[in-house]
């Protein structure tokens, strides 16, 4: 835990994906000093799986996964067993391993683990809709993927495959699965909303993500589908029945133990891994890299031109090119390699070696190049007045800082009277001119000022949570009030920003069009184009150029047009333009 604690805080200001790293620092350690373990099957899938699928099942959005959960079970389910397949036969056809093997390789890799992915989507801010199509199919494809691990397991250890046998098999293990998580899940909800203590709901819900494992496991049911199906209820029925505050807790309690449950996998990956074994296969680790990738590409542009066809939820080709690349394999893939049978001899060498080699590509290549593709592909599109925004948001934070430093200078007497005060009458200046600015474009865009306001107010409720928290603790107020104050904090935390954007301000606000080419005002003078009397027409943008307008100046394609008018009148003000 202290290596993992070290490595989180260094890699804090780089652009380096967290998992990436640990895997390095595991690689680092075993030269230095070898180090020899072994975690029998049992311990690797019970201790691991569940908590991380039950972490991602309960923070989903249950809406959009609801709203795109064709697309989503088209890749978790069709796309695992034909990544199985492709994966498989490719592998079979290079004569690294026989054809049972190769379908076994082909299953424990077909599961995705955008982990490091989806924490660069967060930061950089891609549609939610694209983040829940990449969380949303790795956690169904979990499951799917460990009952086709299963299946294949029991035909390489038999040497028998019979088709009809196995998909008889596979539907028996998915519905008992499910059904399972969704019965433990509905009763421990019903318990939830029986108590209202924290600690007791906590301990609930981490019954429940191995519970539910372990029960289904135990009448040879897949028990990851059970724990994706009883946390998805948990979270949404059980969620109902949480005081403010249990929601807080148990969100936070589950994002740190999948924290430290990924921070041991990927630390225990670099530590298992023996470069001198994975040269010896380097061969086998190419073709096995080269066939993910080749599956990955056929799988999501084949089922997206499926699903665009044939389903009303189209999936741009942008983002196909980032669901093709931010296939990653990590957490669950090492965990089912780790748990193969050590009587399998030294293909179960071979194999893990193999899986090492896709999964130290994932994390090194494929996530560390997601930001610049990201970027590259314009996934992320930023209007001119965000960018305006920051860059006056800057100025104005670093003139404030700036600020504070000359006074303490003056203070400690490293800085005449006379220079401070000219230095404090130009900050001054600078700074009301910029503060302008900026409530001038926060209130000319209403989503971004809305954005601002859920961030401050956010932070005004953590900080009274924190002098709550003083005052308990100096023995100020007694448990019981703190208790009451702090859910009515928690409360207001969940809620979100209140609705005050309105209250004592102005009907008006500042708007920006973009005159399109096809607009009827093109070519047509202000005046001409008789805008209702609530708006006036402040500046246009043309280019690199700003206009300050007239009633004779001519609209043109690309113009941007910032208007301050009345908020009834804006319909019709879009309309005109």
């Amino acid at each position: 835990m202290l290596v993992v604690s070290i490595v989180a805080f260094i890699v804090r200001g780089l652009r380096i994906p967290y998992t990436a790293a640990l895997v390095i620092v595991g690689l680092v350690l075993t030269l230095r000093s070898p180090l020899k373990f072994e975690l029998t099957p049992e311990l690797i899938l019970g201790l691991f799986v569940p908590p991380l699928i039950f972490e991602a099942a309960f923070h989903l959005n249950f809406t959009e996964l609801r709203r795109n959960l064709t697309s989503i079970l088209t890749f978790a389910v069709p796309g695992v067993i034909l990544t199985t397949c492709i994966v498989g036969g490719m592998l079979a056809l290079s004569g690294i391993v026989n054809l049972q093997l190769a379908f076994l390789f082909g299953a424990l890799i077909s599961a995705t683990d955008p982990l490091a992915v989806v924490a660069t989507f967060r930061k950089l801010g891609i549609p939610n809709r694209l983040s829940v199509l990449v969380e949303g199919e790795s956690l169904l494809n979990d499951g799917t993927a460990i009952v086709m691990f299963n299946i294949m397991l029991v035909v390489v250890l038999s040497g028998n495959f019979n088709l009809f046998t196995s998909l008889e098999n596979f539907i028996q293990v998915a519905i008992g699965g499910v059904a399972t998580g969704l019965i433990l899940g509905g009763i421990v909800s019903f318990m939830i909303r029986q108590v209202d203590d924290y600690l007791i709901e906590t301990t609930l819900t981490t019954v429940l993500a191995f519970g539910s494992y372990l029960l289904a496991e135990q009448f040879h049911f897949s028990g990851v589908l059970a724990v994706v199906a009883a946390g998805l209820t948990c979270a949404n029925f059980g969620h109902q029945g949480m005081s403010p505050t249990t929601r807080i807790i148990i969100s936070n309690f589950w994002e740190y133990v999948a924290f430290l449950v990924n921070s041991i996998v990927f630390l225990l990956i670099g530590l298992q891994i023996n470069f001198s074994d994975l040269s010896q296969v380097l061969p086998g680790i190419l073709w096995a890299i080269l066939a993910v990738l080749i599956a990955r590409v056929l799988v999501v542009y084949g089922l997206s031109w499926f699903i665009n066809r044939f389903t009303p939820e189209s999936i741009p080709i942008q983002w196909q090119h980032i669901l093709s690349w931010s296939g990653l394999r990590g957490a669950i893939s090492l965990a089912m390699a780790l748990s193969l049978p050590a009587v399998l001899g030294q293909n179960r060498d071979l194999i893990q070696a193999m899986a090492y080699g896709v999964v130290l590509f994932s994390l090194i290549v494929q996530s560390t190049t997601m930001r610049f593709i990201i970027r590259w592909l314009h996934i992320i599109s930023r209007s001119e007045t965000q960018f305006d925004f920051e860059v006056y948001h800057a100025r104005l934070t670093s003139l404030r800082l700036a600020d504070q430093r000359i006074d303490r200078l003056h203070d400690e007497g490293l800085l005449s009277t006379h220079t401070w005060e000219l230095l404090k009458h130009y900050a001054s200046t600078q700074a009301e001119h910029l503060v302008t600015a900026v409530r001038g474009l926060l209130q000319a865009d209403p989503a971004l000022e809305e954005e601002e306001l859920d961030k401050g107010w956010r932070e005004l409720l953590r900080a009274q949570r924190s002098a709550l928290l003083s005052l308990r603790r100096d023995g100020v107020i007694a448990q019981d009030v703190f208790e009451r104050l702090a859910t009515e904090v928690d409360a207001q935390l969940i809620a979100g920003s209140p609705s005050i954007l309105d209250d004592g301000k102005s009907s008006t606000q500042y708007i920006e069009v973009a005159i399109p080419l096809d607009s009827q005002a093109v070519s047509k003078t202000l005046g001409v184009i008789n805008l209702p009397r609530a708006a006036v027409v402040v500046l246009i943008r043309r280019g690199k150029e700003t206009i300050i307008p007239h009633g004779d100046t001519l609209i043109t394609p690309g113009d941007i047009v910032t208007i301050l008018c009345e908020r009834d009148s804006i319909p019709l003000v879009k309309t005109l333009l």
